[in-house]
């Protein structure tokens, strides 16, 4: 194996940082531009997206460093043909967990991985799909979630980390839902060397 590289996490979000701290990374954050990140192209699919979002992070992460390994990852809820992001507010997020309610759906993470030395660039790219269900709460539960504001900034309006006894995982990684498909990342981590 080539020397270390320094790991930089092309994110601001708060639950990558802590997945990968507990999970015993050594990393950076370096962010994006916020002209890295762009609308869904016509006739792209869920998966399509994500992948080109999490390069579109990693890529301009890396155009800014000399040497490293470049995590960019995006997450998005997929519900029936309806991609859901992050809510813009408290009643875009209603609408969304009302759409989700009593339905399986799905989270798909996109990751992507630059691995940049001796003025050399390798990238891998791949993607996560995990299986959930969220139970048919009623409307006062609803409410009283979205008075937690836990909703916020992420994708579905739901943490599956809150505690939520309303959402069960049917196939797939927890750490995903989460913000970061562990078991893909250090896969994908171990094959960059």
């Amino acid at each position: 194996m080539s020397a270390e590289l320094l790991l930089f996490l092309a994110s601001a979000s708060p639950r990558r940082k802590q997945l990968l701290a507990e999970s015993g990374f050594a990393f950076q954050i370096l962010l994006p531009d916020e002209t890295a990140e762009d609308e869904r192209l016509p006739h792209e699919l869920p998966e399509e997206y994500v992948r080109r979002l999490a390069f579109q992070k990693a890529k301009n992460v890396a155009d800014k460093v000399e040497q490293g390994i470049i995590l960019g990852s995006d997450t998005i809820v997929l519900c029936g043909e309806s991609i859901l992001e992050k809510p813009v507010d408290r009643n875009n997020a209603r609408k969304m967990l009302q759409q989700l309610r009593g339905q399986v759906h799905q989270v798909l993470s996109g990751l992507c991985l630059i691995k940049k030395a001796n003025n050399i660039e390798t990238t891998f790219l791949d993607a996560a799909t995990t299986r959930l269900v969220m139970k048919p709460i009623s409307d006062e539960a609803l409410e009283s979630y979205l008075d937690t504001e836990l909703w916020q900034g992420k994708a579905g309006a739901f943490g599956y980390q809150d505690g939520n006894d309303w959402i069960d995982i049917l196939e797939g990684s927890e750490s995903n839902v989460v913000g970061l498909p562990l078991e893909l990342f250090r896969e994908m981590y171990q094959n960059i060397y």
